[in-house]
């Protein structure tokens, strides 16, 4: 079974260029060096309707089998 993982952090800082996201990279690292496949990456503001429609596009796309959040 092929595995395809969407990673979305959500951080005000590091979407508004404030700050480095360290952690969405280090999740695609993780996955992609379990020989899953990363096929969504985003970031976004801590805005809980611009997550929940990111999430929503993602999971209904049907291009992710798991979903990881992370920030925030």
């Amino acid at each position: 079974m092929s595995l395809k993982f969407g990673i979305l952090t959500v951080s005000d800082r590091s979407s508004a260029g404030e700050r480095e996201d360290l952690s969405g990279p280090a999740l695609v690292r993780s996955v992609e060096e379990t020989g899953w496949e990363v096929s969504q990456v985003g970031l976004v503001p801590d805005d809980i309707q611009e997550i929940g429609e990111i999430l929503t596009t993602w999971a209904d796309s049907g291009s992710c089998s798991v979903i990881l959040t992370t920030g925030g």
